[in-house]
């Protein structure tokens, strides 16, 4: 028992530790005006499932949850956003070339369509990202219409 009892101490111990190991949420400043959302005059509707579904991981706009602050969840939380940001960030579309930005639609239109946006890890947690049906419908034609608009 005592065995167990260290070996508890330890882990917690470690817990505790760990805790010290700061995670960089650091956000570099850009242009409100260059956003996804502001250069495409998306409709609200689309605005709100882009906020609900996507901006967490793929723009400067993340809402970190509060067990987004304990170690080691807020090292693989920062990384997957740290991932999803240089795959795909709307916070610096206006950085795009044309070119990109309509490969980038397409990207989204096709990822959505798989099912593979959002991810299911994200969706357990964060409901408001479940998206119906029809929801994903609009996205994906939204995506669509805007990538023929870029080319």
């Amino acid at each position: 028992m005592k065995l167990i009892k260290k070996i508890a101490l330890g882990l917690l111990a470690v817990l505790v530790l760990i805790q010290l190991v700061p995670v960089d949420r650091s956000v570099p400043e850009y242009e409100p005006n260059q956003t996804l959302v502001e250069l495409t005059k998306a409709p609200e509707s689309i605005q709100t499932m882009l906020k609900n579904a996507c901006n967490d991981c793929h723009s400067y706009d993340t809402n970190y949850p509060w067990y987004s602050k304990i170690a080691p969840v807020s090292w693989w939380i920062q990384d997957h956003i740290k991932e999803g940001r240089s795959h795909l960030n709307f916070s610096i579309w206006g950085s795009y070339k044309q070119k990109k930005a309509a490969h980038k639609m397409e990207e989204c239109a096709e990822e959505v369509g798989e099912g593979k946006m959002p991810m299911n890890n994200y969706t357990w947690m964060h409901s408001e990202a479940k998206l119906s049906d029809a929801q994903l419908s609009e996205l994906i034609t939204w995506f669509e219409t805007q990538e023929k608009l870029m080319k």
